[in-house]
Formats: C-alpha cells, structure tokens, sequence
C-alpha cells in the first residue's frame, strides 16, 4: 500500500520529516512551501548579524555530518545547509514552492485528508504533516499613528534593505534578534536608540570561527562531531535545572550574567537598567557577546520604556519623551502561541483544531491531536526547548514514520490518539513545568503563555527525556481504531 503524504513547510521540521519519510517507507511525499525556498525561519529572516543561538553542531541533523565553518552557523550557511540536505537527499523533487496551504479537510467515507491551496486547488492525501514552525507570524504592535510613520518601517523577519548610513534609527525590543541587529547596524547609523520595554537575562554566547584544523578534525574524524554534539546535549540538559527558581544552578546563572553585566558595560544607569528583577529563565535567556558593548557606543542609547505612540517623523515613549528617527525597525517578536495560524484544519465530525483548540492548545507529544487521523505536528504545542529544537523535530519525524509503517503495514486506514491519553500527557507536562521550571511562570513578559496563562510553547526537561518518550509512542503509543 503506497501512501499519499503531504508536508506543510520546508523548514528545517518539513525537511526532517521529507528525509524520514523517503528513506524508511515507500511513501509518495509532496512538500508545500509558501516561500519561494527552503529553510524556513532561515529563509524569511535575513536582517544584519542574524545567526543560530544553538552551537552549530547540535542545530543540525544527527544522520548527516557537515562541514560547519563556525560554532554558531550564520543565516547564510544554515540557508546553505537546508539546501544541502534538500540535494543529498533528492527532495527537490518533492518540493511545490510559492503555494500556500490554507485548509484541510477530512473525509470519513475516503480516510483522507483533501487539501486546499492558495491557488484554488486541492488535493487528496492519506497523511498529512504540519511542519509551520512556532516563530512564523510576525507579532505587530498596535501603536497609534504607526500607520502615520514617513520613513522606512518593518518586521525584523520581513527585512527591508536600506542604506542606515547617516540615519536615526529606532530599534523596537531587545529579545534574541533585537541583540544581534543592534551590535550590525551601529557602525554605520548616525543613531540609534534601543527601546526596551523589560530586560532580558544576557550571557555570552562564546561564538567564533572553528580553526582550519578543528574543520579538518570534524571532517575526517568521523566521531569528533558526534561526540562534541553529545557534550552540548549534556550540558544542556544539566542547564536546565536553572530554570528551577529554588535551585543552586538558577543562582548561579544570574550571577554569571551579572558579572558579565557589570564587565563589559561602563554607564552604571544602563547597568541598572539591563538588569532584570525577575529570575534567570523567566524569559528566554538571551545569547550575546557584542550587545552590551555595542551599548557603550556614542551613537547608541537604551530607552529602557515602551513605545506607546508613532508620528511621522518620531516615536514616543510611555515617559512622554519624543525622539526623532528616520528609520523605525520593529524587534517585536513572533505569536507563537497562536499554532498552526492561517491554516484551516477540520477532523471527524467537521470539527475545526482552532475551535479544539479555542481554550488551550494542545497535543498528545506535541504532535497528534484526538480527532483528527492521520494528521501529524512538528514543533507543537510544549515540544519548544530540549537544547536543540533539531533534535526534538527529529525525534517528531521518527514518530511520524512509525505510524506511517503501521499504517503501511497492517493496512488499517487510520491512527488516532486517544483523548485520554492525550489528557494525561497535557497534565504530566503542566506538573513537571511546576515543579522543574517554575522561572517560567515567575510573571515577566515572556513568549510561553497563552491568553489564559497557560505555557503552551516549552517542553519541561532536556531532550533525553522526549526522545525516550517519543521512542516509546513510536513503539506502542498511536491507536488504529479502523
């Protein structure tokens, strides 16, 4: 039995799941795009300085080595690994660029999924697997007057290239991108002011060239890679007793941030100002070893408030100071708890997953929802963190493909999860963020909760723990009810 699957996305999650798929079944596997190329986030953000916060050697697929040129691979050579593995594998085959999917439909009678495209077509699948991503739609605040802004404005993940030399610049937010844009763009602005709303916890991030002989070493030494990818793993997973409020490590990572606070920046107000009141993890922790120096600069001021207005030539804060700019960049982050937006999904009995979904979103591992057959999720609800989210979509598409055999193999028409299950699951999740990482819900402004104050985004634990979990779903957990 051949099966007709079809993938949403080409991002890193879409590209896991497309090498699974096509190299341990026999399934015939379309890939839908929306942009004109893969990589995902990595192809929609291209503003200055932008790079991977994960060491390069965990942030890659674990069945093929690569010839990383840095510790933290730009957005340039992750774009270039996409597009190496998309080759190595033959997927561009596979691949419909420029088509936006917008819904999906389930048919009882068929067992299949009919999906429908931007263009007007549809098509009949028997499995289909979101791979969309959580930092895809871009968060826009709701100033008044930011309609009313003369110059150049726009989303860091819609970048527009303009010439910043002799320009006042106003940069939005100081979350992850906000830090790397900052340190690019000062040595040829006139001015730039960096509005900060609530600091975050900033450490170094230690990022460099690899040496020609460490490149030679992890080319030709076919376990130095793996080994040094086992090492990051392992720290990671030791990291995350930090986001214990109570515990030894959370003390000692806000102190490694202050010192390196009181280190590098030279204005004592600006040092108060960078240092948040809330612990270490209560957002997420920041990577960056150029942004407070670059706040030492004349040229560039932190505004520790929020913006609450936009004239044409000028914002204001929420002190009532006016600030000239030429040029307004929004830093302003993504809505990640909004999942799967801009997709229609319908399961059995015409129910909508938004309408499921309309209280708390959630998934039996973050990756199958009760109701809907055959409809998989990469990157779902509380999969977010692990150290490394390659390793958790890898271990997303393995499930995948366990169910897609099964299918394969019995030649039952459906796998579906059982609410119960599913509920205990989402308990299991909401107890262990309690009890292991309680910095999340410490009351800062952070991307984890939804409307309702739920964490829906963050996986409780390291990786070795979701990758024995999903190794078990794999084995014994999905139901084929027909």
């Amino acid at each position: 039995m051949t099966l007709r699957i079809a993938i949403i996305g080409a991002g890193l999650g879409g590209i896991a799941a497309a090498v699974k798929l096509t190299t341990s079944t026999r399934a015939e596997i379309t890939i839908f795009e929306q942009s004109a190329g893969v990589g995902g986030t990595w192809y929609d953000n291209r503003y200055p300085g932008c790079e991977v916060d994960v060491h390069s050697h965990a942030y890659s697929f674990s069945f093929l080595g690569y010839d990383w040129s840095r510790t933290h691979a730009t957005q340039a050579e992750l774009l270039a690994y996409a597009n190496h593995v998309v080759d190595r594998f033959g997927l561009r085959e596979h691949l419909r660029l420029s088509t936006r999917v917008t819904g999906l439909v389930w048919e009882e009678a068929s067992s299949t999924y009919t999906l429908s495209t931007e263009h007007g077509d549809s098509h009949e699948f028997d499995v289909v697997v979101s791979a969309l991503g959580l930092l895809s739609v871009p968060r826009y605040p709701g100033w008044p007057g930011l309609d009313t802004f003369a110059g150049p404005v726009f989303h860091t993940s819609r970048w527009e290239q303009h010439d910043l030399t002799g320009k006042s610049v106003a940069v939005v937010g100081t979350g992850s991108t906000a830090v790397q844009i900052v340190p690019a763009i000062a040595p040829t602005a006139a001015q730039v002011y960096v509005y900060q709303r609530e600091p975050g916890w900033i450490e170094p991030k230690y990022e460099r060239d690899f040496s020609p002989r460490e490149r030679w070493i992890y080319r030709h030494v076919p376990l130095a890679q793996r080994l040094n990818r086992a090492r990051i793993f392992h720290k990671g997973n030791r990291r995350f007793k930090g986001y214990d409020v109570g515990s030894r490590r959370q003390r000692r990572m806000r102190e490694a941030c202050e010192r390196f606070i009181n280190g590098t920046i030279t204005d004592p107000a600006v040092r108060k100002a960078v240092t948040p009141g809330y612990p270490w993890g209560c957002k997420r922790p920041i990577l960056s070893s150029t942004f407070y120096e670059s706040l030492n600069r004349d040229n560039v001021s932190l505004v520790p408030q929020a913006v609450t207005r936009v004239f044409p030539g000028a914002v204001e804060d929420a002190t009532g100071s006016v600030r000239d700019i030429d040029v307004l960049i929004l830093s302003t982050g993504f809505q990640p708890t909004r999942f799967l937006a801009g997709l229609d999904v319908k399961g059995r009995d015409g129910r909508g997953l938004h309408d499921v979904w309309r209280e708390r979103a959630t998934a039996f591992m973050g990756i199958t929802v009760p109701g809907f057959p055959n409809f998989f999720i990469l990157y779902g609800p509380n999969t977010n963190g692990g150290v490394s989210v390659i390793a958790q979509l890898e271990r997303q598409a393995e499930v995948v493909v366990a169910a897609v055999r099964r299918l394969a193999r019995t030649r039952r028409r459906t796998i579906d999860t059982s609410p119960a299950a599913a509920r205990r699951f989402t308990a299991w999740v909401d107890k262990r963020l309690a009890s292991n990482a309680s910095a999340m819900n410490a009351g800062c402004h952070n991307y984890y909760h939804d409307g309702s104050g739920h964490n829906v985004t963050q996986w409780p634990g390291g990786h070795l723990a979701y990758a024995l979990a999903t190794r078990l779903v794999a084995r014994f957990g999905l139901r084929s009810p027909s």
